[in-house]
């Protein structure tokens, strides 16, 4: 039994949504544009939105929207950096819960960036340290 990765997850779970929108398009629809008004350019950039909107997600311990928020974050132009800084306050914000979903945040980030590198090219991940859990 292999594990999903989160870019496998993000595909899945867009599949998913689809054929949602399919079976229930009013709620779907509404929802879709809720999103796609609310992320839009305006005072603060989709790239800060996106990185607002994955700073909740840590915090509301959902793998799903931490698959969905790096990818988007990472769309929009949002640099490792960038996200690691998210992970920080989204700890910060949401104690040792925060902590458990900003590690799968930063695991996200890593398979996203391993995923659309090309295939010669070897990986650029920083060596993490594990945590002292016990």
């Amino acid at each position: 039994m292999s594990l999903e990765t989160y870019p496998e997850k993000y595909t899945r779970l867009k599949n998913l949504v689809g054929g949602l929108h399919g079976e229930i398009p009013g709620p779907l629809s509404g929802f879709t544009h809720l999103h796609q008004k609310a992320i839009a350019e305006g005072v603060l950039s989709k790239k800060i939105k996106e990185l607002l909107a994955l700073g909740m997600a840590i915090t509301s311990n959902c793998n799903e929207c931490i698959a969905y928020h790096v990818h988007d974050a990472l769309k929009a132009g949002a640099s490792r950096e960038e996200i690691l800084e998210t992970i920080g306050v989204a700890i910060m914000m949401g104690g040792g819960p925060a902590l458990m979903y900003g590690c799968e945040a930063l695991e996200a980030l890593n398979q996203f960036a391993l995923s659309e590198r090309p295939a010669n090219s070897p990986p650029q991940l920083n060596n993490i340290p594990s945590l002292p859990l016990s």
